[in-house]
This record gives structure tokens, C-alpha cells and sequence, in this order.
């Protein structure tokens, strides 16, 4: 086994990768993957966007945390979360004491660029000034429980998915 902690999850801005590295990684260490949202949308049968207007952030976040619980539960998985997933002490202790947790760490411009034909990504109902904004706005309220999280740290920026899959291979097999 290449970790004594046998789940990875996986955390970061929108755009950073989480879930395309995430199932890079599934295949790489034939692990299952989860992606939070997508598996609050297969349980809803709806968009996250839907659910926020019905719900509010309230409500989305009560779906998040029940998703987080039962996924952390699993053994030997690979889990993207919510970009704001880690506010919650619950989550982030979950997931500290389940799994390896690894920050994908990216620049807003990137963030801007990965994502602009998205159509689901929340954010992009707005102009890019405004985005860019938004983005900094969350940068700076998520980085440092992003960092407080992370047992490891990674830059995407100047990589592509398979030398940022090896990347973390290769930490997780020194650990």
C-alpha cells in the first residue's frame, strides 16, 4: 500500500483541477473518485445552481456536509470537494483524519481561464471584472484554510493533469 492513510481528497479554487486530477488518479491507483457536487446533483437529480436558488447557501451546504460524511466513511477512495467544503470544522476534520489532503493550489487567471466554458461553474453568470473580483475575494478568504488543511501542496498552474497526477503519486509512495 502506498499510504497509511488510504483516502486522497482533494481541495482547491474552482478551476484548479480537483476533479480531472481526481480521475487521473482513480485510474493511476485504481481507486474510486467522487466528485462532492456531482455527487449532490446524481442524489438531487438537479444543478447545484438550482439548488442554491431554491435552497440558498444554507441549504446547499447542509447537502454538502451529509455528502462529505458518508463519502469519508468509504476506504481507499479519491474525493473532490466543494471549493468552500472546508469552511465547515466538521469537513475539515473529517477529512484531515480519513485521508492524505492535498490543496491544488492556482492563480485566479488560470482559475479564469480553465473554467470560462463552463457552463455549470456558478461563477461565470457574471462578467469577467466581476468574476475576477469574486475570485480574489474568495482566494483570500479560503487560502489559509486551504494551507491549514493541506498535508501537501501543489502548484497546477505550468502543469498539465499527467505531470500534476505524477506529482502526487510520487509524494503519496515517499509518505
Amino acid at each position: 500500500m502506498i499510504m497509511k492513510k488510504n483516502n486522497i481528497f482533494l481541495i482547491g479554487p474552482v478551476g484548479s483541477g480537483k476533479s480531472t486530477i481526481g480521475k487521473h488518479l482513480s485510474k493511476k491507483l485504481n481507486m474510486e473518485f467522487y466528485d462532492s457536487d456531482k455527487e449532490i446533483e446524481k442524489r438531487t437529480g438537479v444543478d447545484i445552481g438550482w439548488i442554491f436558488d431554491l435552497e440558498g447557501e444554507e441549504g446547499f451546504r447542509k447537502r454538502e456536509n451529509k455528502i462529505i460524511l458518508e463519502l469519508t466513511d468509504k476506504q481507499g477512495i479519491i474525493l473532490a470537494t466543494g471549493v468552500e467544503a472546508i469552511k465547515n470544522k466538521n469537513n475539515k476534520n473529517r477529512l484531515s483524519a480519513r485521508g492524505i489532503v492535498i490543496y491544488l493550489k492556482t492563480s485566479i487567471e488560470k482559475q479564469l481561464s480553465r473554467t470560462k466554458h463552463d457552463k455549470k461553474k456558478l461563477f461565470w453568470k457574471k462578467q469577467n471584472t466581476i468574476l475576477y473580483h469574486k475570485l480574489k475575494k474568495l482566494e483570500k478568504k479560503n487560502n489559509l484554510i486551504y494551507k491549514d488543511i493541506a498535508d501537501f501542496t501543489i502548484l497546477t498552474d505550468k502543469y498539465n493533469t499527467k505531470k500534476i497526477t505524477n506529482q502526487i503519486i510520487k509524494i503519496l509512495e515517499n509518505k
